[in-house]
């Protein structure tokens, strides 16, 4: 299973598209937020059902602001990460895992992309798309084989 993760776009919808293009074959997209408007322009362009979830730049977009998904038998747990205070560290977000019984759990917010294990738990922020981010960029998630791997990969339009 092969998920793509996208966040914090803010209206770069082409930068999102190229992501999508450059990951390839996924099984799934995610896409954490800000903005939620680019994730349905990118389900209307791929013809594919994206997961989603707001951020706060996403007010009445009319999801759930965080879920609990599970994939290749790990739990997944689905956030923006600004009601958790991701920007001052992850220790709200720690505790929303360890309570929701995630294995992996995906979040934005920051701008600034980042793959880390804490007691266990695997925490991925795949960066940011706008066009005012430093380094654009995306996150790959593979669960096949009772192994999990992610990685952080760079775009700009092709």
């Amino acid at each position: 299973m092969k998920l793509l993760i996208l966040s914090d776009s803010h209206g770069n919808y082409p930068l999102a598209l190229s992501a999508v293009e450059k990951a390839g074959r996924v099984d799934q997209i995610i896409h954490l937020g800000d903005e939620i408007e680019d994730a349905r322009i990118i389900e209307l362009i791929t013809g594919r059902r994206l997961i989603k979830v707001p951020g706060n730049c996403d007010p009445d977009a009319g999801e759930p602001r965080e879920l609990s998904v599970t994939f290749g038998g790990r739990n997944l747990f689905l956030t923006h990460g600004d009601l958790y205070q991701v920007k001052s560290g992850l220790a709200s977000l720690r505790k929303k895992a360890a309570e929701t019984g995630a294995a992996i759990v995906l979040y934005g917010h920051t701008h600034l992309a980042a793959i880390e294990e804490i007691d266990g738990v695997l925490f991925i922020n795949p960066g940011c798309l706008g066009a005012r981010c430093r380094s654009a960029s995306y996150a790959l998630l593979t669960i096949a084989a009772g192994r999990v791997t992610a990685e952080i990969f760079p775009v700009n339009l092709l």
